[in-house]
């Protein structure tokens, strides 16, 4: 069987739930599951270089008959070997292929060639979709709030404050209507000129200062469009998150999805936890979206 020569079309980046494909590859795993690849999906997978949002959940259905898909992946391929979840390269490298694998526990039915329905859970995929928008407003609201913790020039983010979330961040979890992002301030971030001597004594003073620009911008509303920019309709095509805050236009490098608009919510905010231990300080970010 030829494995797939084409990156999956992809429909998540568009808040596609739904979507019709053609099955053009069918991986059989080492755990007694399939691997169901389509020319098209709307599913979004998880992405093992940098996994924080889930995948979505949903059914694949053949001739009116559903079944479940138990998770969804990044597959790569450089034309000899398919890898499903454990590429060794990075979604969108040059020379390979990049595919959505629609993890099935009985492929039976779904040969190549064979059309397919792909159906998404429309409310887990609202409730993340919420956790991930708040997630990118969450960390430029902390860049914000930390800017004159700084005593050195950094690279800035989309609103020209020094990228503390780029620069600190070891791990982000999106969570449905919510997230938890995860910060190291260590040695390097110090001599980066991060006042890290200081910044206990003015965590809340921080929090404070990132929830009231969220509530400013979340009482902005429709006012705040949200919108995926991508290069092109493939899997491995760059994508970035923009949204059209009132004091500009601001872009993320994102592969996962997003609402709409700041009116398909009533607030965010963040709670941040400091700890210390292995000569570093750990900081944690809990972000909260409440839905409209």
């Amino acid at each position: 069987m030829s494995l797939p020569s084409t990156d999956t079309v992809v429909g998540y980046p568009d808040g596609d739930v739904v979507s019709t494909g053609t099955v053009v590859h069918v991986e059989a795993l080492p755990d007694g599951r399939s691997a169901v690849i389509l020319d098209r999906t709307a599913f979004h997978p998880v992405d093992p270089v940098w996994p924080d949002q889930p995948a979505d959940t949903g059914t694949i259905a053949v001739d009116g008959a559903s079944r479940p898909v138990v998770d969804a992946v990044v597959g790569a391929t450089d034309g000899t070997v398919l890898h499903v979840g454990d590429a060794p390269v990075r979604t969108g490298t040059e020379g390979w292929t990049f595919v959505v694998c629609h993890l099935v526990d009985d492929a039976t039915g779904l040969e190549p060639g064979t059309p397919v329905t792909v159906t998404v859970d429309a409310e887990a995929r609202r409730a993340l979709s919420a956790g991930h928008t708040a997630c990118h407003l969450a960390s430029l609201a902390l860049n914000d709030a930390l800017a004159g913790v700084w005593t050195k020039d950094v690279p800035s983010d989309g609103r020209g404050r020094p990228n503390f979330d780029q620069l600190a961040i070891t791990s982000s979890r999106i969570l449905p209507d919510g997230s938890v992002d995860e910060y190291r301030i260590g040695k390097s971030l110090r001599k980066k000129g991060f006042a890290a001597a200081e910044f206990p004594a003015r965590v809340g003073e921080v929090a404070d200062a990132a929830n009231a620009l969220l509530a400013s911008w979340v009482s902005a509303g429709a006012d705040v469009p949200i919108a995926i920019v991508r290069d092109g309709d493939g899997l491995g095509e760059r994508r970035r998150w923009r949204a059209g805050l009132p004091d500009g236009v601001v872009e993320i490098p994102c592969g996962g999805t997003h609402l709409r608009s700041l009116a398909e919510l009533t607030a965010i905010a963040v709670e941040l936890e400091l700890a210390e231990g292995d000569g570093a300080l750990a900081l944690t970010m809990r972000t909260t979206a409440t839905p409209a």
